[in-house]
C-alpha cells in the first residue's frame, strides 16, 4: 500500500516496508549508489532515497531519473545519518512512470521569480512556495467549514448566475446564449432579451449574500463558500476577475453579533493553520515575510480593537503622517488609512463601524440618525480590509426608500423585499475574500499567487 511522505517524515519507523509515489525533486550519483529526494506534495519536505546498484534495472532507470520525473519507490526505512533528516528509503525496486528532460524541464533551479512561475502555472504549484500556498489554502478551507458545522450553520450553495447585482457595483460579467455576430434586437433597437436563454439580463455572482438571507429566513444559520466573479478591469497584485468568497448570514443577530462572530471565525482560522501546518508557515516566515509567524500569533492571541468610522476619521486627521488620499468625513477609507489604523495606531486587527450611508450598499441597516449604517469592516495589519460585513436592513419601508436613493428597481428585489413582509427579523452577516485571507496568513505579496488558476484581465490560459 502506497503511503504518503508526510506520513512517513512525522510517523514514520525503521524497518518499515512501504512503497511512495512523487516526483523527484533532486538527484545525486554516487559510485556504486545515488540519492534522489521524491515529494509527493504532501509536505514541504521530501523523503530522500538511496538507490544502490544491486537495485533491478539501476542503470536504466537512473538514465532516465531526473528532475521532474514521476517514479514509485518501494523499500525499506532506515535511519538517516543526514543532517536534518530522521529517516530514508532505502529501495529495493524503482519504477519510472514519466520522464521530465532536463534541457526543456522549467523548474531546474532551486528559486524561480513569481512572474516567471506564473507563466507556467501548469507546473508552479511544484515548487516549495505554491505548494505551501496550497496546503495553507486547504487548510483555511477545512477550518472554514469545521467552524461553521460546530456552530450548527447550514452550509448553502448560492447561485453562480444570477439577475440582481448584490453591490450595485455594475461590473459584472454578462452571461448569454445569444449569437454575439448577430445580437437580436428589439423595436427600441435595444437587445432583446426577450430571446435569451433566461429570458432577461443574467450575470456571474459577485455575492451570494442576498440568496444567504433567504436561506437565513428558514434556517436562522448559513453560509455560502464559493466562487464569485467581477468584471473590474484592475491589473494589480490585489485585483482577481474570480475569487472565492465566504458569506455567513444569520438571523436573530445584531452587528454586536456580527463582529464577535467575525472575530472568532478569523482567530479559529489562524490557530487550525498553525497548528496543522507548522512546517509550511515557519517557511513563508523564512523565505517570504519575517512578520508571519507574529502576524497569526497577533490575530489569536489579541482582542480586536473596535472604533467608529466617525473616532477612525478624527484619529486619521491627527495622525503625524502624510496620506496620499484625503481624509474627510463621508470618504471611505483607502487602504493605506486602512494598514495605518491596524499597523501603526492600533498594533492589531481593527473593527471600523458606523460607516456613512452615501458610501455604503443598500442593505445596510440604517441608523437612528440616517447618516451613518450598521457595518462594519476588519482590517488587518499589512493588507486593510479583510472582512466586510453589516446588520441588515429588516425594515421594508426603510429598505424599499434605500434602493430607490440608490438608483436600483425595487421591482428587481421584489423577493428580497418579501423577505421583509412576512417574518422579517433582526439578521446580519459578513463576507471575506478567501484569496485575501490566505494572502494576509502567508504574507504573499501579489494575489495571484494564492490560487491555483488566477482569472485577471487577458489570463485566462486553462
Amino acid at each position: 500500500m502506497t503511503r504518503r511522505i508526510a506520513e512517513l517524515l512525522r510517523a514514520g519507523q525503521p524497518d518499515e516496508t512501504v512503497t511512495i509515489q512523487g516526483w523527484v525533486r533532486t538527484k545525486r550519483e554516487q559510485k556504486g549508489f545515488s540519492f534522489i529526494e521524491v515529494n509527493d506534495g504532501s509536505s514541504m519536505g521530501g523523503l530522500q532515497v538511496v538507490i544502490n546498484q544491486d537495485v533491478p534495472d539501476y542503470e536504466e532507470n537512473l538514465k532516465r531519473i531526473s528532475t521532474g520525473a514521476s517514479v514509485e519507490v518501494s523499500g525499506v526505512l532506515v535511519p538517516s545519518p543526514g543532517k536534518g533528516q530522521r529517516i530514508e528509503l532505502k529501495a529495493s525496486s524503482v519504477k519510472v512512470y514519466g520522464e521530465a528532460d532536463p534541457e526543456t524541464y522549467p523548474l531546474q533551479k532551486k528559486r524561480h521569480s513569481f512572474e516567471f512561475l506564473r507563466e507556467i502555472g501548469h507546473l508552479r504549484s511544484r515548487t516549495n512556495t505554491l505548494g505551501a500556498v496550497f496546503r495553507v489554502r486547504n487548510a483555511c478551507a477545512t477550518a472554514i467549514h469545521q467552524f461553521f458545522q460546530e456552530r450548527g450553520f447550514l452550509w448553502v450553495h448560492t447561485p453562480v448566475i444570477t439577475a440582481s447585482d448584490a453591490e450595485g457595483a455594475g461590473e459584472m460579467f454578462a452571461v448569454t446564449s445569444l449569437n454575439l455576430k448577430n445580437v437580436p434586437l428589439n423595436e427600441q433597437k435595444e437587445i432583446d432579451y426577450a430571446q435569451d436563454f433566461f429570458g432577461k439580463p443574467a450575470y456571474l455572482t459577485v455575492s451570494g449574500q442576498l440568496e444567504a438571507e433567504i436561506m437565513a429566513m428558514a434556517f436562522s444559520n448559513v453560509y455560502t463558500f464559493g466562487p464569485t466573479f467581477r468584471a473590474e478591469n484592475s491589473n494589480t497584485s490585489r485585483h482577481l476577475a474570480e475569487f472565492w468568497m465566504v458569506e455567513p448570514e444569520m438571523a436573530f443577530c445584531d452587528l454586536d453579533g456580527d463582529m464577535d462572530l467575525a472575530e472568532a471565525f478569523l482567530k479559529y482560522i489562524f490557530s487550525y493553520v498553525m497548528e496543522h501546518c507548522p512546517e509550511d508557515m515557519e517557511f513563508f516566515n523564512a523565505r517570504i515575510d519575517d512578520s508571519v509567524l507574529a502576524t497569526a500569533e497577533n490575530i489569536i492571541n489579541n482582542q480586536f480593537e473596535r472604533i467608529t468610522y466617525t473616532k477612525a476619521i478624527e484619529l486619521l486627521e491627527k495622525a503625524d503622517k502624510k496620506f496620499e488620499y484625503p481624509v474627510e468625513w463621508g470618504l471611505d477609507l483607502q487602504s493605506e488609512h486602512e494598514r495605518y489604523l491596524a499597523e501603526d495606531l492600533f498594533k492589531k486587527p481593527t473593527i471600523v463601524t458606523d460607516y456613512p450611508t452615501q458610501i455604503k450598499a443598500f442593505y445596510m441597516r440604517l441608523s437612528d440618525d440616517e447618516k451613518t449604517v450598521r457595518a462594519m469592516d476588519i482590517l488587518a495589519p499589512k493588507i486593510g480590509e479583510i472582512i466586510g460585513g453589516s446588520q441588515r436592513e429588516e425594515r421594508l419601508d426603510v429598505l424599499e426608500r434605500r434602493i430607490v436613493q440608490q438608483g436600483l428597481d425595487p421591482a428587481t428585489y421584489w423577493w428580497y423585499l418579501d423577505l421583509r413582509r412576512y417574518g422579517t427579523v433582526p439578521h446580519a452577516g459578513f463576507g471575506l475574500g478567501f484569496e485575501r485571507l490566505v494572502q494576509f496568513m502567508t504574507g504573499m505579496a501579489n494575489i495571484r499567487d494564492v490560487i491555483p488558476f488566477p482569472r485577471t484581465p487577458q489570463n485566462v490560459e486553462f
